[in-house]
């Protein structure tokens, strides 16, 4: 290292000394006495200046506040029995065949066809988002589409709530749709939605049974088997509890919406920013195709499936059984202002970047038109 003279050291000392009078000086003229009267309010702070930000992430929605227990409810997810496990003793008592007619209902394309060849028991099981909380005491709503095959006999599904060890935790036995024509088994106290728009329309029934769970289970699975042999059409399974939020059939978990009305919030943002952003423009959240009949809502895959390498969630999809209705319904409910977001022709930048021309805005802007009409029309 160069030496340093005596001079230099001076010189730089005397720099310092000035650099720190300096400061003293001015930090000095600066400060002010400030005199607080803690008996005297001060301006008032608006509500809305507080509130709750809702995104579907970390099973937010489907799995979270959406109170459906069942997982890839209609086999629309990429790997369409994901979710869901074969159940059989032997190879040969049954079999499950996937029908995909997109082109006749592109927002739910997907249905099963299930046979029973033996006396053996033999099913499927749902395991719903990461096991299927279930209370004591609670009664659960269960229904299905179904559609019976020309010519076959009356077939009947047994359900079962089972822990993993194995325990019933609750069961029932329900007869599916009878032969083509025959009467709709039907719950009155839960709501019947449209058909589904299958390439057949006639046919399908919608069946629906309740039963009351004996234990506590926080993660339980649905088993059904089906009894009698032969094969049948099946779509949008669906177990609720009878108690959720309001009590709506359908509808959102009571203790979560409970949360979050006990923070007074005053509003509620919703659906949240990356989720409207989407990973591309092609999978961006689209308000109109979140309201209106639920089994009318195209499925569309979660953006946080693939975000992380480090943390895959590959059965992260969006129902939209959540969507723009419940979210105003939701604000409503526990008196907070709604703060909707909409996509302004930008996908995340972190992913696709994706961005439409300003000559193709056209459509973006009448999406925020349109819902404030939707809002605040009749």
């Amino acid at each position: 290292m160069a030496n340093i003279s005596n001079h230099q050291k001076t010189k730089r000392n005397r720099q310092v000394s000035l650099f720190l009078f300096a400061t003293l000086f001015l930090f000095k003229a600066a400060a002010q006495d400030l005199t607080i009267h803690v008996n005297t309010p001060g301006p008032a702070i608006r509500p809305t200046m507080w509130g709750i930000f809702f995104e579907d992430i970390n099973l937010a929605a489907d799995g979270g506040l959406y109170a459906e227990l069942i997982k890839n409810r209609s086999f629309e997810f990429n790997s369409p029995l994901m979710g869901w496990a074969e159940r059989t003793k032997a190879p040969g008592d049954g079999s499950i065949l996937v029908i995909n007619q997109s082109a006749d209902d592109p927002n739910n394309p997907r249905y099963i066809r299930i046979s029973h060849y033996s006396a053996n028991p033999y099913g499927l099981s749902n395991e719903g988002f990461r096991g299927m909380g279930i209370k004591s005491g609670e009664t659960y709503h269960f229904s299905v589409w179904a559609r019976p095959l020309p010519g076959q006999t009356p077939l009947a599904l047994r359900l079962e709530l089972q822990a993993p060890d194995g325990r019933i935790l609750g069961s029932t036995r329900m007869a599916l749709a009878g032969p083509l024509g025959g009467a709709l088994t039907h719950d009155p106290s839960t709501p019947l939605p449209s058909t589904p728009g299958h390439p057949s329309p006639g046919g399908w029934q919608r069946d629906t049974i309740s039963f009351t769970a004996t234990a506590t289970e926080p993660k339980a699975q649905l088993y059904l088997w089906l009894e009698g042999e032969g094969s049948i059409d099946l779509d949008l399974f669906s177990l609720f509890p009878e108690h959720t939020w309001k009590e709506r059939p359908g509808g959102l978990r009571a203790d979560l919406v409970q949360l979050l009305a006990g923070m007074h919030p005053g509003f509620i943002r919703f659906p949240g920013g990356c989720i409207v952003e989407g990973r591309d423009l092609a999978n961006r959240y689209q308000w109109k195709r979140t309201v209106g009949r639920v089994d009318d809502r195209k499925l569309i895959i979660n953006r946080w499936n693939t975000e992380f390498a480090h943390r895959p969630t590959p059965d992260y999809y969006q129902s939209f059984g959540l969507g723009f209705f419940e979210y105003f319904q939701l604000a409503e409910d526990i008196g907070a202002e709604p703060l909707p977001i909409l996509n302004c022709g930008m996908a995340c930048q972190f992913n696709t970047a994706e961005v439409v021309p300003t000559s193709d805005l056209d459509p973006y802007i009448q999406d925020a038109l349109d819902l404030i009409e939707f809002a605040n029309g009749g």
